[in-house]
């Protein structure tokens, strides 16, 4: 199926080599899956949404390269007190429509979110803040109900944005910011249109304007690209269409390191799996070089963490799983699974319907037999696959985190006792007393160094229990043609590149 697969995409590639479009000199065209759900910043939580509203809006700060946090709208800020965080504005900030941007503008976004005025998924995350003062034009000071270090990393560009004080719930139509884009026009299901900001406050883009057009379909993608009709896509196409794109003199392939997370998730509240020396012969027992190898075209590094490497809390040192079939062996004799004709126990593996998802449980399948575990795979459709890890309903799965494993506050969301499913994302039901008091030393200590040393030690305690197996990290793939030239992609695989991005006509 997959040698197939690459020849029909090489052959519909073949056969566009005379129908080339002659792209627009001032337009740069980006192919995205799906259009953003709402471009209003306190509210759009998917990942078009989040990542279209970091080129329109300005946040208080910005991530690094590293995740750590630097000053954007806010070219200061004192944390005098764990519940008291003072913001000082800079003062050549204006909206898209010539406004100044100020204090008051701060001041709306966040209390129209901790108010309840506006219909957000995202109001809870400023639950902590019990309110704001705008005492002057360029000040802002939040008032905390309590320590909440990652405060700051919601302030930032991807999970937060400034809009004009009076900006209402139907402000997503005609978005306005401050960023170095601005908004131009939007059709479902067809494109969105921004240009650039020239009264940009920071470093102007180089690109005149950025067309989206929205194709959800992989082959569709690739042949748009080839036939120069569109210019740029990033993390959507498969191994074996990137394969094929590499052999075209007009495309070009830049793959870096990315954050998006893949994991292997244990039920621990299974008779088998609760055993601590199953899950970790299960993590002996795959071989991720292998699947990254033959699977993935070699697009992807092994993960030894939920938090990628770039992150300034992620412990290089913490325990790993190599490939090792005889370790894995030894544990399970240990904890009195013998072999017999071969075999020691069954396990199920839940997956979705897509294709690279089944793959890749077809490939744990056969890893698993070499230890003697006999793994059955259960496909379902989405809806119901994540309907059923939601509440618990799996002894095994697998899924990725994109974007939420950047801040080591997701700690709190996946491993705590008190975030067990189906309220909460610790589908696991992993319960360590250390782990979530390192988790409440995190959260409420304000020095980065602390909050270091809380999470390095979290991360070993986690690894040694095993509740994840931690998988890879995906290599960020930027497929796009050779007239854009100098784009640098970020470990996040937003759509910052566009800030650098040129077109040589």
């Amino acid at each position: 199926m997959r040698k197939l697969l690459f020849a029909l995409v090489a052959m519909l590639l073949f056969s566009l080599s005379c129908a080339l479009s002659k792209p627009d000199p001032n337009t740069l065209v980006m192919i995205i899956e799906s259009s953003p759900t709402n471009l209003d910043p306190r509210i759009g939580l998917d990942a078009q949404s989040e990542r279209v509203d970091e080129l329109l809006f300005d946040a208080l700060v910005r991530r690094d390269e590293h995740f750590n946090l630097q000053p954007s709208l806010a070219e200061r800020w004192e944390i005098p007190d764990p519940l008291t965080y003072i913001f000082h504005l800079r003062h050549d900030v204006r909206f898209h429509n010539g406004q100044l941007l100020t204090s008051r503008d701060v001041k709306w976004t966040l209390d129209s979110l901790i108010s309840g005025k506006l219909i957000s998924p995202k109001a809870s995350t400023y639950n902590s803040i019990s309110s704001v003062e705008a005492p002057d034009d360029w000040t802002v000071i939040l008032h905390l109900k309590q320590a909440y270090s990652s405060l700051l990393w919601n302030l930032s560009d991807g999970a937060f944005g400034v809009v004009p004080n009076g900006s209402t719930g139907s402000f997503s139509q005609q978005p306005i910011g401050s960023g170095p884009f601005k908004f131009v026009s939007a059709r479902q299901d067809r494109d969105l249109v921004i240009e650039r900001n020239d009264q940009y406050w920071g470093e102007k883009p180089h690109l005149q304007r950025v067309r989206f057009i929205v194709v959800p379909d992989e082959t569709t993608q690739a042949l748009e690209l080839r036939k120069g009709s569109a210019d740029a896509v990033i993390n959507a196409l498969k191994a074996d269409t990137v394969r094929v794109l590499q052999n075209e003199k007009s495309i070009q392939i830049d793959v870096s390191p990315g954050s998006n997370y893949a994991y292997l998730a244990f039920n621990m509240r299974d008779p088998i799996l609760k055993d601590v020396r199953v899950r970790q012969a299960i993590a002996y027992a795959i071989d991720r070089q292998e699947i990254i190898h033959y699977l993935m075209n070699d697009m992807a590094k092994p993960a030894n963490s939920v938090l990628p490497p770039q992150s300034w809390a992620s412990n290089p040192g913490a325990k790993g799983y190599p490939h090792d079939p005889d370790a894995a062996n030894r544990l399970l004799d240990s904890a009195g699974y013998m072999k017999k004709n071969g075999n020691r126990f069954q396990l199920a593996m839940k997956t979705s319907t897509d294709g690279a998802t089944r793959v890749l449980a077809a490939a744990l399948q056969q890893q698993m037999r070499a230890i003697g575990i006999d793994l059955q795979i259960r496909t379902f459709e989405f809806a119901t696959f994540y309907s059923d890890v939601t509440k618990g309903a799996y002894q095994i799965h697998s899924l990725r985190w994109i974007g939420g494993n950047q801040d080591p506050d997701i700690f709190e969301s996946i491993f705590a006792t008190d975030s067990f499913a189906p309220k909460r994302q610790n589908r696991t039901f992993y319960s360590n007393p250390r782990v979530d008091e390192l988790i409440k030393i995190g959260r409420s200590t304000v020095k980065q160094e602390d909050r270091k040393r809380a999470y390095f030690e979290l991360q070993e305690i986690v690894n040694r229990d095993v509740p994840y197996v931690n998988l890879w990290y995906f290599d960020n793939v930027l497929v796009h043609t050779v007239r854009v030239r100098n784009l640098h992609v970020s470990a996040a695989g937003n759509y910052d590149f566009l800030l650098t991005a040129e077109l040589a006509n």
